[in-house]
């Protein structure tokens, strides 16, 4: 079963596209999703209120947009919040992977949605990668409609889309329907199956 890393830059469409996978058959798992998962747990939330104040967690809930402005403000903050919670995403991955392993029928293969993937060197980990790319003005208008803070902050950390297809195993330009989407990625678990 391919282990597969799918990334791309924000509002390029990787949620849609792990949407679309998991319909074709794939496992999927959202780094983001288990992010969510993280901010949850006493441990990460006791962290993040004992770095920034309890302004980050308001009701014991943490704020993801008030962790945001610390992080994507200060280099320093951003890598002090990535050390806490990639070495956590890391194990939860590894489970998820383990779990996966072991189901009957297996999946057509194991999708992590991992926006960092290059950035964080965590391509030597998949057997291949996915890049999902679009056009700057469709994924301005899609961040947008999501309500993304800090777009800016986000992109200067992140590869350009055109780095993120050439390191990629496979780029595919989302700028049409999902159904497009959906014959590409088609295609693309075409080509993985043993």
């Amino acid at each position: 079963m391919p282990f597969v890393g799918l990334t791309g830059g924000l509002g390029a469409g990787k949620s849609t596209a792990l949407a679309a996978l998991e319909d074709l058959g794939a496992a999927t798992l959202s780094t983001d999703a288990v992010v969510h998962e993280l901010y949850a747990t006493d441990e990460v939330r006791d962290a993040v209120v004992e770095r920034w104040g309890p302004e980050v967690a308001p009701g014991g809930v943490v704020d993801r947009r008030a962790v945001a402005a610390h992080a994507f403000a200060d280099p320093q903050e951003r890598g002090w919040l990535e050390g806490l919670l990639w070495p956590r995403v890391g194990r939860r991955v590894a489970e998820w992977r383990e779990d996966v392993s072991r189901r009957r029928p297996p999946p057509r293969a194991a999708v992590v949605e991992t926006p960092l993937l290059f950035e964080a060197g965590l391509e030597g980990m998949y057997d291949a990668t996915i890049a999902v790319v679009a056009p700057e003005d469709l994924r301005a208008a899609r961040a947008a409609a999501r309500g993304h803070h800090a777009v800016d902050e986000r992109a200067a950390r992140q590869l350009s889309q055109d780095e993120k297809a050439q390191r990629a195993t496979f780029a595919l330009v989302n700028a049409g329907t999902v159904a497009d989407l959906e014959l590409e990625l088609s295609a693309i678990l075409a080509k993985l199956s043993p």
